[in-house]
This record gives C-alpha cells, structure tokens and sequence, in this order.
C-alpha cells in the first residue's frame, strides 16, 4: 500500500507494451517549437554539437520525420513531373503523361532508407556495445528520429532540382550531402570513436555512403537530364541532313 502511494505522487506512469497504440502515441506527442528548433538543428550542424543530446533524448518523436519523408516524397514526385515536363517542352513528339509510379517509387526510396538503416545501425551499435562496454547507446527510436529530421535539407534541394541545368542541380545536391552528413557524423562519431579504428571508420564511411546513394540515386532516377540542343548540317550525299550536338 505505501508503494502504490509513492508510484502514483511520484507521477511515474507504466510504459505500456511496444505492440500496443498507446506506446507510439506517446512519440507523437510533441511541441511544434520543439518540431523547429529539431528542423533547424538539422540543417545548421555545428561542431561539438550531438543532436540526439541537445534535441531529442528528453523526447523523441516520430510525429516529424514522419512528416519530412511524407513532405520529401510529394516533392520529389512532383518536382520529378515539372523537371521532366520543362527538358522535354517544345520536342515535337512530346506528349506529357504524368508519372504518378514515382510517388511508390519515392515513397519506397524514403521510407526504406529512413526505417531499414536506422535499424541495422541499431542493430550494430547494440552488438558492438556488447563487445566495448564503454561505447555511448542510442535506442532506435532515437536514430530513427536523426535520420528523419536529417533528410529536411533534402526538401528545398529536390526543388531546386526542377531547374534544367546540372550545375544547379549538383551543387544543391553537395550542399544537402554535407549538411546531412555532418549530423549524422557528428550525431554517431561519438557512439563508435571508441571502437577499434577500422571498425569505427567503417560504420562511419557506411553512414556517408548511404546517404550519398540516396541524394544521388534520386537524382538520377526521378530527373530528366536536359537534352543536348542539336544543330543540323548538311552532308556529302546531296539531299541528306546530319543531326550533331552543338558544344
């Protein structure tokens, strides 16, 4: 009876079991200033600072990184159509047809890379944890929210990728990956520097490099690269026409 007292004027609550709605309900619940300030950490990394430490250890949420991938999906969709539209506007057999597959597409990309990595990188520190006792531990929820809010800056650069030209489109791409790749750096590093060194260097290199497949394999797949504009010349034979890229 004094127990029971003390649990329920202490105000501590039974977490209930992972299989049931009140468990996820509780990572939806959070501010909409805490939403910005996580936004804005994600896209403005600083040295020495682990975002899961200043942003989300006290609360981690999926209520938005649920939204950003559902956000980034739309727009990779949707900038995909208008890119495809504007290189191929003016061809005289052109007809456009939009590509409703690439919001699947988009959507499997997304939401493959923000759930599946974050829990083979739950699943490695958790085993490597069990061979050096003194790594730092993040819980699932806790990467999966990192890799969410990391894929923010992703959003302004799918839609600067609409623009038909390349330099645009890969210097948006080198921006989104070194802003997306130092939190991440810098939100792990601290959870496998004190592994062996290979082993540390790899996951970290592992980390990077999905990242980089994602930006660029979504850029390659959803946007059409603009066509070379052709000049025609006339041949030897009289009568025939060559078509070649003007440089």
């Amino acid at each position: 009876m004094i127990l029971f007292s003390f649990k329920l004027l202490s105000g501590k609550k039974k977490s209930a079991p992972f299989w049931t709605f009140e468990y996820y309900q509780t990572f939806f619940d959070v501010e909409t200033h805490q939403i910005k300030d996580r936004i804005v950490g994600s896209v403005l990394p600083w040295r020495g600072k682990n975002f899961i430490h200043l942003y989300i250890r006290k609360n981690p949420d999926l209520y938005g990184p649920f939204w950003i991938c559902a956000t980034l999906v739309f727009a990779i969709a949707i900038s995909g159509n208008i890119s495809n539209f504007l290189v191929h506007l003016g061809g005289p057999k052109f007809r456009y047809v939009p590509e409703f597959r690439k919001v699947t597409m988009a959507a499997t990309a997304i939401y493959s890379y923000a759930w599946l990595v974050p829990l083979a990188l739950w699943g490695l520190l958790l085993w490597r944890n069990n061979k050096v006792m003194s790594l730092v531990s993040y819980s699932f929820m806790e990467i999966v929210c990192v890799y969410g809010y990391s894929l923010s800056i992703y959003i302004p650069a799918v839609v600067l990728w609409i623009i038909p030209y390349e330099q645009v489109r890969w210097c948006s791409i080198v921006v989104a990956l070194c802003l997306s790749g130092s939190v991440l750096v810098l939100t792990f590093w601290p959870a496998v520097k004190d592994d062996h060194p290979r082993v540390s260097i790899a996951i970290i290199a592992a980390i990077v490099a999905l990242n980089v497949l994602l930006a660029v394999g979504c850029q390659a797949y959803f946007f059409s690269k603009p066509e070379p504009d052709l000049q025609v010349v006339s041949s030897s034979a009289p009568g025939e026409m060559k078509a070649i890229p003007s440089t």
